[in-house]
């Protein structure tokens, strides 16, 4: 379970984010919608322990902060950063060690497979290009085993057989009981895979909707709605 509470964000006399409030419960899919500006990478960047901010983030009942809720949390920045010295398997292994993961040699294997990476083990960082890049950093995210994993805009510089694994993977974690966050302006991509949305504008959650309160409702109108804007 990933836990929002009161979660507030100033850059000097801005406040980025306002009291923010919102749950995503364990083998659930959650998607964080908003405009240019409304705070979503705030919280992003919060809930991954980059900023410093006031309130509380809980990840399975702990705060985020401390180290046990480390070892269950995955973070998919949208903009990889690779060690340009390590190879795809060096990056790999290196946080599989540091995570102490129990994941398996043949787990890891099928994984690569599953992303067509499995010739570019020996590449390294500085050879890959930006999708193989965004491969390998969900490729790392996934040899931890998360409980909580967190995904912003994983979906931009992949490939079509990339998307398509990667949403199979989110529902297969989904079904496993991991709790997922979803940063997003590709609407399109989280149709069919998402169960609970939180909309943002100026700081502040306006909306939050499950699926089945939206029903047949298309998720653009939906967005337009509720923020009169373009979408982000």
């Amino acid at each position: 379970m990933l836990e929002i509470q009161n979660l507030s964000k100033s850059y000097g006399k801005n406040l980025a984010v306002d009291q923010v409030n919102f749950t995503v419960p364990d083998g659930m899919v959650g998607i964080l919608l908003g405009p240019n500006g409304a705070g979503k990478s705030t919280i992003i960047k919060s809930i991954a322990g980059l900023l410093r901010y006031k309130g509380g983030i809980g990840i399975q009942g702990m705060s985020s902060k401390t180290l046990e809720a480390k070892k269950l949390f995955a973070y998919v920045p949208e903009i990889p950063a690779m060690f340009e010295a390590l190879t795809v398997k060096e990056h790999i292994e290196f946080v599989r060690k540091a995570y102490q993961s129990t994941i398996t040699d043949a787990e890891l294997q099928a994984l690569l497979k599953r992303f067509e990476m499995e010739d570019k083990q020996d590449k390294l960082g500085n050879e890959l290009s930006k999708g193989m890049m965004q491969k390998v950093s969900i490729l790392c995210a996934l040899a931890i085993k998360p409980k909580v994993i967190l995904l912003d805009e994983p979906m931009v510089g992949l490939d079509p057989k990339a998307i398509k694994e990667l949403k199979e993977v989110v529902v297969e974690l989904r079904d496993q009981g991991t709790t997922i966050l979803i940063s997003t302006h590709m609407l399109e991509m989280v149709e069919g895979i998402w169960d609970v949305m939180f909309v943002m504008e100026k700081g502040k959650i306006i909306g939050s909707y499950t699926k089945e309160q939206v029903g047949d409702k298309d998720l653009d109108e939906l967005f337009f709605e509720m923020t009169g804007g373009e979408r982000s």
